[in-house]
């Protein structure tokens, strides 16, 4: 798999800045070409409703847009990146509705954002941008949620790489094609790729010995076994919640990448429980390649 084309929503938060070197760096190993959004929302200004009853509302949203390109291209020329080709977009709306019609419109093959890492009750929903945008786009999002933490190692010259891919799977048909990216960003930056299958509510020792062993052998055969002379190939079984399994897994490993599918229940569902994924992102020690099935 490649990612010719890369998006970038930039909100110039520390949330952002991040995102925009994760961004950055697998453009650079893929050779992508990398797209820059600033959305212009005018519900975040207090005095959209006074330009337009005065009407002046055009020109109030050419000077936020004019704004917005100038700040956007101060970012760039802040973090820019001399081998890396960008391109920046400036346009007034709703953030997600943008992200994901410029995604389809430069056939964006992954989204790399970053989300606002509030925790607890408020958090069990995400930021209504980052939701959107990963149950309805074509492609993977890329998730960052901890700005604190940079799990990107910086080699020689400064350059960023990805040392350790955590794949987390339950064997259903629709996390087989997040394994497709795992292996694919493992392979791109001769990582270590550990999969992980977490066995619910199972609490008899005796049985679970054999189950680990045999769910051992159901991960090993999800990847090709010529592939694995290739791959620095890891197999782990554990048992409890599977998404307290999988944040855990990923500090004691010191994952640079989780990668899982986006899916779960109804919005009802997502909104009072969260997905497994959704919870993987707000407690996470790392950015989560969100694959939708």
């Amino acid at each position: 798999m490649q990612f010719k084309s890369i998006l970038c929503p930039i909100d110039f938060s520390e949330f952002s800045v991040v995102a925009y070197h994760y961004a950055l760096s697998l453009a650079g190993h893929y050779k992508s070409k990398l797209v820059l959004l600033h959305a212009v929302e005018l519900r975040k200004y207090p005095y959209a409703d006074y330009a337009a009853s005065a009407g002046d509302f055009a020109s109030f949203c050419k000077a936020l847009c004019e704004g917005g390109s100038a700040k956007l291209h101060e970012f760039l020329k802040k973090h820019a990146h001399a081998r890396i080709e960008v391109k920046t977009i400036v346009d007034q709306g709703s953030a997600p509705d943008l992200i994901l019609s410029v995604a389809h419109a430069h056939d964006a093959e992954l989204i790399v954002m970053g989300t606002h890492g509030r925790r607890g009750l408020d958090r069990l929903v995400l930021g209504s941008t980052t939701d959107r945008v990963m149950r309805h786009a074509s492609c993977p999002v890329l998730v960052v949620s901890d700005p604190s933490h940079n799990a990107m190692t910086t080699g020689p010259e400064g350059r960023h790489f990805l040392r350790r891919i955590l794949y987390c799977t339950d064997f259903s048909s629709n996390s087989q094609r997040a394994l497709g990216y795992a292996v694919s960003v493992t392979e791109e930056y001769d990582a270590e790729l550990m999969m992980l299958h977490v066995v619910e509510g199972h609490r008899d020792p005796v049985k679970a010995q054999a189950l680990a062993a045999a769910c051992q052998q159901q991960l090993e055969k999800l990847v090709p076994r010529s592939k694995h002379k290739d791959l620095k190939l890891k197999t782990v079984v554990r048992f409890g919640k599977p998404y307290l399994e999988i944040v855990q897994q990923a500090r004691d490993a010191q994952t640079s990448m989780i990668t899982m599918t986006a899916r779960g229940g109804d919005v009802l569902d997502r909104a009072i429980f969260g997905s497994t994924t959704y919870r993987v992102i707000q407690l996470g020690p790392c950015p989560v390649l969100a694959v939708h099935t």
